[in-house]
């Protein structure tokens, strides 16, 4: 299969650029990539479309999908009189798996071609959105959710079955061994979880060399009640006393931290996924991005859906840009959030072969044709990232097979 229109590359760091060229698509693999004009006939683009690797999505949650636009609550509320009821409707396997269908449909219809997401506590709802994500070959690290304290009696799991759970999971989903679909390691988050059920998990997913899920300092009664359950000096403190923190951790929206706790996060690798739109909507605050990254943290975007309510990585990436404002610093630039999806998620994650047109990468490929005149912008990248129109995809390439075609 050839690729021809304006693909977005790396440029140093940080940073992606423009350039004319084409792409040949084979194996599963981008074979080859070549500057300039394409002398054959392409299959998908021309010399008006942009070139782009697919999206990338650091922390979303699959059963929250419908319950996008619950407006008006605040975090801990928003769970216990919306959220938690969603989830409970996944001990149906059948209908998590069908739900796994739809949600998986929308991210490749918006892009996102590789993610990181949260099931349910329920074992064999979470196989079945893991076997959709295997079936469609996209890049996903799904984890049951583990939780044993301080929820509704209907989502409360019992500590050693559901990390037995988990284990099995863990070894019948092996990214490199049986497709690109691996299992994370998913402690809710401090309040839901025990002392104990957080060491065990930390325990099992270093085993297993596993990814590491879960949230912090979302927002401040959360650190309130955080204190309250496990003590100790901050939040961070008590997953870092857990052994949960490392390389492969993956903390959704990090906003209230301390300079230790950055210190901390920074020492051990983890990442802090920022969630830009979940975070305006359920008011709980705005990350300060450059306050993390002068830190050393190392740092994600994440839809967050359904606190967040875009499915769209590039308006996740806008809403990025807008915190900066909010948070009173220097704006960053258009390219940075452009490879803040694509490229710079897939470093997050640990992921050296997505997320960059290269030859030998794995073939997750966007054709982007939009309606403007955006070659001839004063800056290209900004005008398709904040005039962004869902309606500019027109395929959407998986492990090099069309997985969304707009015409279709």
């Amino acid at each position: 299969m050839i690729v021809e229109g304006n693909l977005l590359l790396p440029d140093g760091a940080q940073q992606v650029k423009l350039a004319l060229g084409w792409l040949r698509l084979e194996g599963g693999r981008i074979k080859e990539v070549h500057l300039g004009p394409c002398p054959h006939e392409a299959d998908a683009g021309g010399p008006q479309a942009l070139i782009s690797p697919g999206f990338i999505d650091t922390h979303l949650h699959m059963p929250q999908f419908d319950i996008i636009g619950a407006h008006g609550l605040d975090l801990l509320d928003w769970l216990d009189q919306v959220t938690f009821l969603a989830e409970t409707r996944w001990a149906n396997a059948d209908y998590a798996q069908a739900m796994s269908e739809r949600v998986l449909d929308q991210l490749l219809a918006h892009g996102t071609t590789s993610f990181l997401g949260y099931g349910t506590i329920h074992h064999d709802g979470t196989r079945r959105a893991l076997d959709a994500c295997r079936k469609r070959q996209m890049r996903a690290v799904v984890g049951q959710v583990l939780i044993d304290q301080e929820a509704p009696e209907s989502m409360l799991n019992e500590r050693e079955a559901s990390l037995a759970q988990t284990e099995a999971l863990l070894q019948d989903f092996r990214d490199g061994v049986d497709g690109r679909v691996s299992v994370a390691v998913t402690p809710r988050f401090a309040i839901t979880c025990s002392a104990q059920l957080m060491a065990q998990a930390a325990e099992l997913a270093q085993r297993y060399d596993a990814h590491i899920q879960t949230h912090l300092a979302e927002m401040k009664p959360e650190l309130e009640a955080v204190a309250a359950l496990h003590g100790g000096p901050h939040y961070t403190g008590v997953y870092q006393r857990a052994g949960l923190l490392g390389q492969r951790t993956v903390l959704g929206h990090c906003i209230y931290l301390s300079d230790e706790e950055l210190e901390i996060l920074a020492q051990t690798g983890a990442v802090a996924a920022h969630c830009p739109t979940a975070n305006s909507f359920l008011r709980s605050g705005t990350m300060n991005r450059a306050r993390l990254l002068s830190a050393g943290v190392r740092l994600s975007v994440g839809s967050d859906i359904g606190g967040g309510y875009e499915r769209s990585m590039v308006r996740s990436a806008r809403a990025m840009i807008e915190a900066t404002f909010h948070a009173g610093t220097a704006p960053m630039s258009a390219g940075a959030a452009w490879w803040h999806i694509t490229a710079g998620n897939a470093g997050a994650m640990g992921w050296s072969s997505v997320g960059s047109l290269q030859e030998g990468f794995e073939a997750d490929v966007l054709v982007i044709e939009p309606d403007v005149p955006w070659l001839d912008a004063y800056n290209p990248l900004g005008m398709l990232m904040f005039g962004w129109d869902d309606r500019w995809l027109r395929q959407t390439i998986v492990a090099g097979a069309v997985a969304f075609d707009a015409a279709v």
